[in-house]
């Protein structure tokens, strides 16, 4: 291992603070820290630096050692960032709710990635930091990062995110608006500003489904229920985190988050991640609350990029329910891809097999309506294109009309869920036509979307 110190380290923090112009904060102003700027792409470059560096000084890490971590993702990267630059092997446990621009991410900084899930909670053997605390006993020369109880998070932001915020603010700050995951970023700017500024007022955002906001609150610990947003929210109170600076608290749902965070990129072409959402609609909800004019701090805490198939997905939004479109109270409604909002996948009859294939690999998806004119043909499947060119690869270059299925049977809109069934059931693709034209394909997994999509 080389002992001389990465250079990419040292580009992390001294983030910029820019000003929101374009969206209603009433009296107040309010400033959001960029740690989108980190090379890692957030806040967590920062934690990832100071607990390396804090276990390399303990000799709790030594060269050839493994980093070991449970996260939800951007601890990971900054985990990856930092230990990959210095040489050490990276083991990673994340929820599999983690979006798949982070894993990508994660396995490209060259992390073992063990995926686990994310609908059980601590004291399961699945659950991340669990799981990952068992993987740390069983690797020689381990490190178990453990960043809920690890000293060096707080302390990241106590001696480095704090005082720049103090120093570009010019000292003239009055609150500042967070989210909790391991809590270091709260407890580290409360212990800070306790010294400089004791007055200053600490807003948590949490995601509905999380428990800290109710604690805040009532010091009532209630039931934990699942949200989607990344990064924040918890169904326990972090050993580390020091909550006493907490003067108001706002429960986000899932669906103001996404749609707060891409309204950030629309009005003020900042992109941040899904827990961006939540912190800006928090401090929205807190700026129009005041009475009188205040200086608000919060942050872009990663980048959107790496949530470009969720937050900034429209078709992923609708399968979750939380992007409106015209409901036609019939089957219509259970197609993923309308004909009518011009999202349907599809091929011509002169368009080649290869042209075909390449829209269902690029789409995930296993067969195509062929249309011609804006109407229904054919329909062509991955076994169709199989059968022909299993036998020569040059067949890629032949038309689709020569492997579709012609004048495939069609369901109307209006028709009732048992004849859908019956469709689903026979391993057929509903077709979804009437005398307007092609509406869109339903798939088995559109009826189950459509039937979760009704839990409460």
């Amino acid at each position: 291992m080389s002992t001389v110190r990465p250079a990419v380290l040292d580009q992390i923090g001294n983030t910029p603070l820019v000003r929101i112009t374009r969206f209603d904060t009433g009296s107040c102003t309010l400033l959001l820290k960029l740690e989108s700027q980190n090379p890692g792409g957030s806040i967590k470059d920062r934690i990832g630096v100071s607990m390396i560096e804090s276990a390399e000084r303990e000799g709790k890490l030594r060269p050839g050692g493994t980093v070991v971590e449970g996260t939800a993702g951007n601890t990971g990267l900054g985990l990856a960032l930092v230990a990959g630059a210095k040489g050490y092997r990276v083991v990673l446990v994340v929820p599999d709710k983690m979006s798949t621009e982070k894993v990508v991410h994660l396995r490209a900084l060259g992390a073992d990635v063990r995926m686990t899930r994310s609908d059980v909670g601590k004291g399961h053997p699945e659950y991340y930091q669990d799981y990952a605390a068992r993987l740390a006993s069983e690797i020689p020369g381990a490190y178990f990062v453990d960043q809920f109880n690890n000293p060096a998070n707080p302390l990241a932001h106590e001696t480095g995110t704090a005082p720049e915020i103090w120093a570009q603010t010019g000292h003239d700050v009055d609150a500042i608006v967070v989210g909790v995951g391991s809590s270091g970023t709260l407890t580290g700017l409360t212990r800070f500003f306790r010294k400089v500024q004791p007055q200053l007022e600490f807003v948590l955002a949490d995601p509905v489904g999380s428990i800290l906001a109710e604690y805040t609150r009532s010091g009532h610990i209630g039931q934990a229920k699942s949200w989607a947003v990344e990064g924040i929210g918890e169904d326990f109170v972090p050993t580390i985190a020091d909550l006493s600076g907490v003067r108001a608290a706002y429960s986000i749902a899932d669906q103001e988050s996404f749609s707060t965070a891409r309204e950030l990129l629309r009005r003020e072409g900042l992109m941040g991640g899904s827990s961006t959402g939540t912190l800006l609609a928090s401090a929205l909800k807190y700026c129009q609350a005041q009475t009188r004019p205040k200086r608000v701090v919060s942050f872009v805490c990663d980048t959107g990029t790496r949530y470009l198939s969720k937050v900034y997905n429209d078709q992923w939004l609708i399968d979750q329910g939380w992007l409106q479109r015209r409901s036609f109270g019939d089957l219509r409604d259970l197609i993923s891809r309308r004909a009518e909002d011009a999202t349907v996948v599809s091929v011509a009859p002169e368009d080649t097999l290869l042209t075909a294939f390449q829209r269902m690999r690029l789409y995930e998806i296993s067969q195509l309506p062929v249309l011609e004119h804006q109407q229904l043909v054919g329909v062509i499947d991955e076994s169709d294109l199989l059968m022909t060119v299993q036998a020569d690869a040059e067949q890629f270059r032949s038309p689709v009309r020569s492997a579709m299925t012609p004048a495939p049977q069609t369901i109307a809109p209006t028709a009732n869920i048992f004849a859908l069934r019956a469709i689903l059931d026979r391993g057929l693709v509903a077709m979804v036509a009437d005398e307007d034209g092609f509406h869109g394909l339903i798939t088995r997994f559109d009826l189950l979307n459509h039937l979760r999509r009704s839990l409460k």
